[in-house]
């Protein structure tokens, strides 16, 4: 040993060989690369917002989601105030009857379409509807200091989110009459968008059920939803997209999705849901609301979505990568330079801006490949001079190619990710424990230090 080295040589020689202080300096160093690594997840959420917003933009000159709610019969009403005028008469007030159908049966087709925006891809379609019922008129509701029902002020009011979409005219067969729509709803505060069809005097009907029928030619984006106002609601939908998703307050009865598309059909009785066959006003008007269900016309896994859970996993894929700097550093004894950390840590975030660039202008797997191929041949020909030897490269080479295959893979599996990853790390920790198990990581230390 050499005796005569001053206390700044000794201090000198320590960080240089320190095990302990590498150790640290490479964990804070990973901390600091997690800053490009927020900064990545920044761009994608950016991106993902632009991309939402091209959807706006396209769903707002087609149409936007929408919902079928109806149709609903409604009959003004008059009843005497419970107060006493001056002049000893009573003040009338005006209500509304809304009476639901007894059954409802809607048989529909959606044939989807995909519009670009720019480099954004956006779901739309059009569907073709049958629409048949039956309403009876027995309903029930508080008839005290009831006046008057206005049998010949009946009309019938179908909600559609989005009057954008409707594509032909409503017309609408009511027993042997036809009859037809006009826009615009009046009974806002149940149905605040909508259609309005003014009936015939129904009283001569109302000891019978009335059928009806109409169809309904109707164009949106990526959501069709309906609310079950019948005693029975009975919904049919096919399509040719493959990738539904099927939402809202009930799940189809029978489902079959395939390469060809889906079939779904629903059936829903009044015992199912929180409002009656018929009220006064718009009491149940949330409640009509919450029990919506339908189906969502998905492409499959977002690309942003893939791209944001793979950034996850950045740590890891920086830390793994340190971890075999670090070992053949301490091994071999080759001294690497913490700014030779910093280009290799910079090259794996690099990898995440590769992917959602790439991916925005190709297929999402394509994209992660050149991603992957580009970084790890990057970090390998780089590693060829910090090593200075082919083996260690190839061992390099290797774990990057093994670290970003498994990241594939559980991008790919949505339901099982988290236990893919799970099982996957621990794998990683265990092997790692492994093939260190044997270092004397003291004896490391005191043989640089003595040198």
């Amino acid at each position: 040993m050499n005796t005569d080295s001053t206390l700044p040589d000794r201090l000198n020689n320590w960080m240089k060989h320190s095990v302990t202080l590498k150790l640290i300096s490479i964990a804070v160093l990973i901390l600091i690369l997690l800053i490009p690594t927020s900064m990545v997840k920044e761009i994608i959420y950016e991106r993902e917002t632009l991309s939402q917003d091209a959807i706006q933009e396209v769903s707002s000159k087609w149409a936007n989601n929408q919902t079928i709610k109806g149709p609903i019969l409604t009959i003004p009403i008059t009843y005497y105030s419970t107060i006493k005028n001056e002049d000893g008469s009573f003040t009338e007030i005006s209500r509304n009857l809304n009476i639901l159908p007894d059954d409802l049966q809607v048989n529909g087709q959606i044939d989807p379409e995909s519009l670009k925006r720019g480099i954004y891809e956006i779901v739309v379609y059009k569907s073709k509807m049958n629409v048949n019922g039956s309403f009876s008129f027995n309903p029930k509701f508080d008839k005290t200091n009831l006046k008057q029902i206005h049998w010949d002020q009946a009309f019938l009011t179908l909600g559609i989110t989005d009057l954008r979409g409707i594509k032909d005219n409503i017309n609408l067969t009511w027993g042997d009459k036809k009859l037809h729509a006009e826009p615009g709803s009046k009974i806002m505060d149940l149905i605040s968008s909508g259609v309005t069809i003014d009936l015939p005097k129904i009283d001569q009907d109302k000891q019978q059920n009335i059928n009806f029928n109409f169809g309904l030619n109707l164009q949106g984006s990526e959501n069709l939803s309906f609310i079950p106002i019948g005693n029975t609601t009975e919904i049919k939908l096919t399509s040719s997209w493959t990738d539904p998703s099927f939402n809202g307050n009930f799940l189809p009865n029978d489902r079959l999705i395939d390469k060809n598309g889906f079939s779904a059909d629903w059936k829903i009785l009044q015992l199912n849901r929180n409002f009656p066959q018929s009220w006064i006003n718009d009491k149940y008007s949330n409640s009509l609301d919450q029990s919506a269900f339908g189906v969502d016309l998905m492409l499959p896994l977002d690309d942003y979505q893939k791209s944001m859970r793979s950034a996850k996993y950045a740590i890891m894929t920086i830390a793994l990568t340190f971890l075999i700097f670090f070992l053949v550093e301490v091994l071999n004894g080759e001294k690497i330079h913490a700014f030779q950390y910093t280009l290799v840590g910079l090259s794996l975030c690099l990898f995440y801006v590769l992917l959602i660039s790439i991916s925005e202008h190709s297929n999402f797997n394509l994209a992660y490949i050149i991603s992957a191929i580009a970084v790890i041949g990057m970090i390998s020909l780089y590693s060829i001079s910090v090593f200075k030897t082919r083996k260690i490269t190839l061992l390099l080479s290797a774990v990057l190619c093994g670290v970003y295959g498994f990241l594939f893979v559980t991008l790919q599996l949505a339901d099982f990710a988290l236990l893919l990853g799970s099982v996957g790390l621990a794998l990683i920790l265990g092997a790692t424990m492994y093939f260190t198990r044997n270092i004397n990581w003291y004896a490391i230390g005191k043989t640089r230090l003595s040198s």
